[in-house]
């Protein structure tokens, strides 16, 4: 028995097949661009963001292309692995990479670990550490190329690739505002162009018809995919080994401009521990750096860092410089 549907059923049938092919086409994309982005991370976008607060400190993420500094590095894994990241990127804690406080992201930095020389450059993706006396925190992978993931943290000196950041800004930038450019061919009116073969004019000489001329063709260029993420450059994961010098620990509460300040601060820690007062010039201007020990080790840092904070001064932070150890 044979059943005949009418002009309307058609046509709701025809729509959800459309409907249901259009589904299926945006799920493949979908999957391919995660496919294509995956834990590598090119699906992100650049990003900067506000300034923020966390347990009563303050961060100002800026653009900071100079940036050096040297500190303690923990390590996150498991219970962030494919979660997306500060700027959108998917974290794989078996890859490079890497969560910063303030800098742009993504950007590329250099983590030498100053206990054994590993050094490796890194993509920072994510927001963090928040825990105090943590400049850094590495994936898990990081933390195993650079030999501190069973200890958990390591002496750090972080710098910026500032080439490398800056072409990877650019990158994402740029892709950015392709994307978001109006395209509006329709609207421009192309010329009417016609051809008419003439014949050769009463005794004018015809030219000889010439031979075509073989040219080597070039290569086909791919045709670029309006899903096409921007070129992402990859992290050098490659370890790369240095000399060790001797380090030792700080607690630094502050640095103040005016001396007065600095020894009434020294006053407010001397039951804390070994405080000291010291003068450095930083871009012309004399500053007079606060400081509680030497340290250790780095429970030793934390404890005291944390006694620190207890008296009154909340932006203190771990001081890694070199030393007699």
């Amino acid at each position: 028995m044979k059943t005949f549907f009418g002009p309307g059923k058609i046509a709701l049938a025809l729509m959800a097949g459309i409907l249901l092919s259009g589904c299926a086409e945006t799920q493949f994309l979908s999957s391919s661009v995660k496919h294509a982005g995956g834990s590598s991370g090119v699906s992100g976008k650049y990003k900067i963001g506000n300034p923020y607060q966390i347990q009563s400190v303050w961060y100002y993420p800026a653009e900071d292309f100079d940036y050096v500094e040297t500190g303690i590095a923990s390590w996150y894994g498991p219970k962030f692995h494919g979660k997306p990241t500060a700027n959108g990127e998917v974290f794989d804690m078996n890859q490079v990479s890497a969560a910063h406080r303030t800098l742009p992201l993504p950007s590329l930095v250099r983590v030498t670990n100053l206990e054994n020389g590993r050094s490796l450059v890194v993509r920072v993706n994510d927001r963090g550490p928040f825990a105090h006396g943590r400049i850094l925190d590495m994936s898990r992978r990081g933390a195993q190329l650079l030999g501190y993931a069973k200890k958990g943290t390591a002496r750090v000196k972080v710098e910026i690739l500032k080439d490398q950041s800056l072409a990877l800004k650019n990158s994402l930038v740029n892709q950015v505002a392709g994307n978001q450019a109006p395209i509006k061919s329709g609207a421009i009116q192309k010329p009417m162009v016609s051809a008419q073969s003439l014949d050769a004019p009463n005794g004018a000489d015809v030219a000889p018809t010439p031979k075509p001329v073989q040219t080597a063709m070039a290569a086909p260029q791919p045709a670029q995919s309006a899903l096409s993420e921007p070129v992402m450059q990859k992290t050098d994961t490659a370890v790369r080994t240095y000399p060790v010098s001797p380090t030792r620990m700080y607690i630094q509460a502050g640095a103040f401009s005016r001396f007065d300040n600095a020894n009434r601060v020294k006053a407010q820690l001397m039951d804390v521990g070994d405080v000291q007062i010291s003068q450095v010039l930083v871009n012309g201007r004399d500053f007079y750096r606060v400081r509680v020990g030497p340290f250790q080790n780095v429970d030793q840092a934390d404890q005291l860092l944390n006694n620190v904070i207890n008296a009154g001064f909340p932006s203190a932070k771990i001081i890694v410089e070199k030393g007699k150890g």
